[in-house]
């Protein structure tokens, strides 16, 4: 078995706000080398009105996010479970950071919806090649609330540390994700592309 912290891992969703964090959370927990990403414009949390969202810069700290929403209304946002949520959040890293700013390079890349998944892939397409370093993009559908979140995060740590029993994850991949879709009856999206 491959040790964990070797496989450099990155979760992004769109806002890097509830799944991507979450699943972040649990992978450093069991020693994965883990970053997390949005890849949105901005990062988007709900408002107190539908077609009012909080709309925030990728870089406002999790903390000064926190208690903007604190001073808006804490009551409101303590039942909808932002506040919860951002306090996780602020534990494991300062700010939403955006992908397609980072220059780090992983082995694999996971991200929690196909419109993430299409951006994710159209940006490294875009890049000039560094290296021809291989890195793989899996998609693993997750519903963006806090339940789904919880259990996508417990499938991506299952996918994730599949493949880390791997030593030869070019050659092995294809196998493994068939297994894992066949275990746990997902459709897993999956592109190998290059730095």
């Amino acid at each position: 078995m491959t040790d964990p912290s070797k496989i450099a891992v990155a979760v992004v969703c769109s806002s890097n706000m509830n799944r991507s964090m979450e699943a972040h959370n649990f992978l450093a927990k069991k020693g994965f080398n883990v970053r997390s990403y949005g890849t949105g414009e901005r990062v988007k949390l709900p408002g107190m009105a539908f077609d009012k969202p909080n709309v925030y810069e990728f870089g406002t700290s999790y903390e000064d996010i926190y208690r903007d929403l604190e001073a808006k209304d804490k009551e409101f946002y303590t039942q909808n479970g932002l506040l919860h949520m951002l306090d996780r959040n602020r534990r494991i890293k300062k700010c939403p950071e955006r992908f397609q700013e980072t220059k780090e390079q992983f082995d694999i890349i996971v991200t929690v919806e196909e419109r993430v998944y299409d951006l994710v892939v159209l940006h490294m397409e875009s890049m000039e090649s560094v290296d021809n370093r291989p890195v793989h993009v899996l998609n693993v559908d997750v519903v963006d609330n806090a339940e789904d979140a919880l259990m996508g995060a417990f499938l991506i740590t299952d996918m994730i540390n599949l493949m880390a029993k791997s030593t030869d994850l070019d050659n092995d991949i294809d196998e493994m994700i068939q297994e894992f879709e066949e275990r746990r009856n997902r459709v897993i999206l999956h592109s190998v592309l290059f730095y």
